[in-house]
């Protein structure tokens, strides 16, 4: 299993990354699969709407109400309809994405299982909304879905007589069979809605939308397949003659060709199969649980950015307990906890200054803690010998940065880049340990932790607590975000840092080359 998400993670990283150069990391709809599942849905839901307004229930009157959208008022109905087909589709191809990559990527497992379990569910429910979507068009297509679903269905056990006979006949139907469908292709939806909330309860500051011009770009090619391709039905139903040939979706209808190949028996039970499968895959095989980060009182002052940072809700601020000053003090959920370091690198008594006293933060990892990494970093600062030295600080999860050492360049790698406080490129700087800085870590959109880059990036821009002082020389400070097949690339960047460090430490030591540059 290890071998096979590591063939699909470089395999999509390899397109993320052609993804970054074409659209920019912040309209790479690589990165926001899940946040373009939810935008469908909505636009799903406002044509479903739409075209509830004007659907009526039976026989003929359901077909007819649809072609009357679809050819009468072409210019709204059958564009709604359209859209409604096509987002539908789109949805399926985002969620499907969704999971491999997330699959690939190791984000099911440990502390993140509850949104995996949650997203089995929603794969049922999508499907029987799509299905029962094609039954109330009632065309061949209708009647072939119909017959092959009740047909289906009766191989479970769970009917006292076979509901396929209601299809032997259209007298044997009526206008509270499509007045059922209605009921169950608007409410499996709002099910769906509510377990979509709930997939994601334990992840704070979720993106459910995605970027405004990424929706707008995707919403308008929606929009113009629809004009292009308009969907349309396939001849009424006429249950007195087999419905042959019919154009299947294949988002939705694929298991029905399926099922004549080989029996509703095998479809059902890999179904079951399958999805119990679905449901344990983040305990197959068992995961070593890190240890969690722990709260030291002494030095917690109740400032609540370590749980206003922590990406999957795994602090609270509860009232003090240890009689101090302070009216709250972080508490941490174990069983939430994912010992990325996010909640060290956020909180301000996490500095590398401090030596009166033991480095301790309010929030610290046991392992590895704040002051195992301070003594790392000096030990391989130590180990610079050459002009235009360079710390890199790296994560544990992207581009592995001990592979670049040598006497010009020490690394340090974190769980999470998100785990070093501003404090620490400081550190570095002014006690001259490096000429310079480099952080590194996943790929914008790729971060395992999910935050630990945006929330690096703001703190060093200074708009999120703690910042980076204004007293470090910025020329001195490159950020790479680089994901494992960007080696090269990183290498080359690198060298060109090195090379600024170099000219900037020449000028700082030959004062007639600074003012003539000036």
């Amino acid at each position: 299993m290890h071998s096979l998400k590591a063939l699909i993670r470089y395999c999509l990283m390899w397109v993320e990354g052609w993804f970054d150069w074409a659209f920019g990391p912040k309209w790479n709809p690589t990165y926001c699969l899940g946040a373009l599942g939810y935008f469908y849905f909505w636009i799903v839901g406002v044509s479903g709407l739409y075209l509830y307004i004007f659907m009526d229930s039976g026989i003929p009157a359901s077909y007819l109400s649809v072609e009357y959208l679809t050819h009468d008022q072409w210019w709204l109905g059958g564009v709604m309809r359209s859209l409604h087909r096509y987002a539908s589709d789109a949805m399926v191809i985002m969620v499907a994405l969704h999971i491999i990559r997330e699959f690939a990527f190791d984000r099911y497992r440990g502390s993140r299982w509850f949104s995996w379990v949650t997203g089995v569910p929603m794969l049922w429910l999508i499907i029987i909304a799509g299905i029962t979507g094609y039954w109330l068009v009632w065309d061949m297509l209708a009647q072939y879905v119909a017959i092959a679903s009740t047909e289906l269905l009766d191989w479970l056990p769970i009917f006292g007589e076979p509901i396929a006979r209601n299809f032997l006949a259209t007298s044997h139907l009526d206008g509270r069979f499509f007045t059922l469908l209605i009921f169950l292709h608007i409410a499996v939806p709002l099910v769906l809605l509510f377990i979509m909330w709930l997939h994601l309860q334990r992840v704070g500051h979720a993106r459910i939308n995605p970027a405004r011009g990424l929706a707008v770009g995707t919403f308008a090619m929606l929009l113009v397949l629809s004009f292009i391709s308009p969907a349309t039905s396939q001849g009424i139903a006429d249950l007195s003659r087999v419905a042959s040939p019919v154009e299947l979706d294949w988002f939705y209808m694929w298991v029905y060709p399926l099922t004549d190949i080989v029996g509703p028996a095998t479809i059902w039970i890999g179904s079951f199969v399958g999805t119990i499968v679905l449901i344990l895959i983040p305990w197959i095989p068992p995961i070593k649980k890190k240890l969690p980060a722990v709260v030291s009182l002494d030095n917690c002052n109740g400032c609540t950015r370590c749980a206003v940072d922590c990406p999957f809700n795994a602090i609270i601020m509860a009232p003090r307990s240890d009689g101090a000053v302070f009216d709250f003090e972080a508490q941490v959920d174990p069983d939430l906890c994912t010992s990325c370091g996010i909640c060290v690198g956020s909180c301000p008594t996490a500095t590398p200054f401090r030596r009166a006293s033991a480095l301790v933060p309010g929030i610290d990892l046991q392992d590895p803690s704040l002051a195992t990494l301070r003594d790392e970093m000096e030990k391989q600062a130590a180990k610079l010998t050459t002009p235009g030295s360079v710390m890199i600080f790296g994560c544990d999860r992207s581009l592995k940065v001990a592979k670049f050492k040598s006497a010009s360049i020490a690394t340090v790698s974190l769980p999470c880049t998100g785990m070093l406080p501003p404090s620490f490129i400081d550190y570095v700087i002014s006690r001259k340990l490096a000429a310079g800085v480099v952080v590194t870590g996943c790929r914008r959109g790729e971060c395992h932790y999910r935050l630990g880059q945006a929330w690096m990036e703001e703190r060093l821009d200074g708009i999120r607590d703690p910042r980076l002082r204004e007293r470090v020389p910025r020329e001195r400070l490159a950020r790479f975000w680089a994901a494992p097949t960007d080696g090269r690339t990183f290498a080359r960047d690198i060298e060109q840092f090195q090379r600024t460090l170099i000219d900037l430490d020449s000028k700082a030591t030959d004062p007639e080359q600074s003012e003539a540059a000036q």
